[in-house]
């Protein structure tokens, strides 16, 4: 008969009603909206910092050595750069560099204050020479370590769980407007760490407190500066049909389609992965040039921008939908061969987030399957975005929000078959793919 234990071990764990109505928990709030100003201002002088380099590198270099314009080579020289500097912050610098993309998006502890430098300087390496990855990742890593850094400084030794909560409201304030609304971004977190249970709203409502504040303070930023909110936003949406019987099925096909592509492109950049951490420097400028070829390759093919393969995609989901008309099925099919193989060389090598890239490929493979009898342009649209983000993200509710929220008041239309694209989706990949593994299971780099 078991002996029944005492002590520690066996002690109930806290009341949630009772942590909500003391006079700690409070406090803690007043910690969480005091911590949202400045980490939310951070956040964005750090996309603001990334939204001025990307074309002053791009567009104004060129030109300011003589050329008429931006020439076809140029993401050469660019993405080599790009990749000698993330890939000498990766080698030498604590940290390194950050989230690895490649084990899809989670969320973990705040970084200590020495790996924010590395972090900081691997991000903006990642997103200002156009590898194609996305800045949620390094925002929401950044966020934390900031929130826990002010905590630190205000009590030398503070609790583990108060570091943690005002960590995780530190991430929300980050990317608090970036995905289009600090809700989403909850959700996205609330997923991503796997909070649930009774603990969850407590968890929580720090975070969208910072959040809210957050969101405030981008707008109020972004109206003063001048240079808007970097939030993810579509201006142009057409009017969406109501869901048909064959787009039901479609919904089938996208989902399914989207977890082939999406492990493809995962099982890739992991072997990808091994290959350049031998090589780490060398490796991550070798992964650049690929990036510009690829990007080179599809502007000579199709005659349009090499920036449509270029960078994470988050500003060109508003032009791809609006002028989806004048991309030929040519063009639509080389530009998410040429995107994909460009986000799987981007992950195995770079850091950044993988969910702009991720909702960019399904958005153009959407369209694309579009030209086809039975499928509307929008729900095509956002059946891809849904689809591609679960079998990269492993998200189901985020991806279904992403891809509704997206396009506004049209969202509640296309709502039923986003959730079935998603659920197929989410259940392929789950049914595909091997689990990921953490990284001390992974095996150790064989001996030449």
């Amino acid at each position: 008969m078991p002996v029944a234990r005492t002590g520690p071990e066996t002690a109930s764990p806290p009341d949630p009603l009772t942590l909500l109505r003391s006079r700690e928990y409070l406090v803690l709030l007043v910690l969480a909206a005091l911590i949202g100003v400045p980490v939310s201002a951070a956040a964005f002088g750090f996309l603001a910092l990334v939204g001025e380099v990307q074309p002053l590198i791009y567009t104004d270099l060129p030109k300011a050595l003589g050329f008429d314009g931006t020439p076809p080579w140029w993401p050469l020289p660019l993405l080599a750069v790009g990749g000698l500097l993330t890939g000498l912050t990766i080698q030498y610098l604590p940290g390194r560099g950050g989230h690895e993309p490649t084990a899809g998006f989670e969320t973990a502890g705040p970084p200590t204050p020495v790996e924010l430098p590395g972090i900081f300087f691997a991000a903006l390496a990642t997103l200002c020479f156009a590898a194609v990855l996305g800045p949620e990742s390094p925002l929401l890593t950044l966020g934390a370590g900031l929130a826990a850094g002010v905590v630190r400084m205000v009590r030398r030794d503070p609790p583990e769980l108060v570091t943690g909560v005002l960590g995780a409201a530190g991430s929300f304030a980050a990317v608090s407007f970036l995905l289009g609304s600090p809700l989403l971004g909850a959700f996205l977190l609330m997923e991503a760490s796997g909070l649930g249970g009774p603990m969850m709203a407590l968890v929580l409502m720090p975070g969208l407190l910072a959040a809210g504040i957050g969101a405030l303070m981008f707008v109020g930023l972004g109206s003063w500066t001048g240079l808007g909110t970097y939030s993810l936003a579509l201006h142009d949406v057409p009017e969406a049909m109501s869901p048909t019987a064959a787009e039901f099925g479609w919904a089938l096909v996208i989902g399914l389609s989207a977890a082939l592509v999406g492990l493809g492109i995962r099982r890739l950049a992991v072997r990808l992965k091994t290959h350049v951490e031998r090589r780490r420097v060398v490796a991550t400028v070798g992964m650049g040039l690929v990036v510009a070829g690829l990007a080179i390759g599809y502007a000579e093919g199709t005659g349009r921008a090499a920036t449509d393969v270029l960078y994470s995609g988050q500003t060109a989901l508003d032009p791809l939908l609006a002028h989806s008309t004048t991309y030929s099925v040519g063009a639509l099919s080389l530009l998410v061969l040429c995107k994909g193989l460009a986000y799987c060389a981007s992950l195995s090598s770079f850091r950044g987030g993988p969910i702009f890239p991720a909702m960019f490929v399904g958005a153009a493979g959407g369209i694309l399957l579009s030209h086809l009898p039975g499928l509307s342009l929008v729900a095509g649209f956002t059946m891809g975005v849904g689809a591609m983000s679960a079998a990269m993200l492993r998200l189901p509710l985020v991806s279904v929000l992403l891809a509704t929220l997206l396009i506004g008041s049209e969202g509640l239309t296309v709502m039923p078959l986003v959730i079935v694209a998603v659920v197929v989706s989410y259940v392929a990949t789950a049914k595909l793919a091997p689990p990921l593994m953490e990284p001390e299971e992974q095996p150790a780099p064989r001996r030449q």
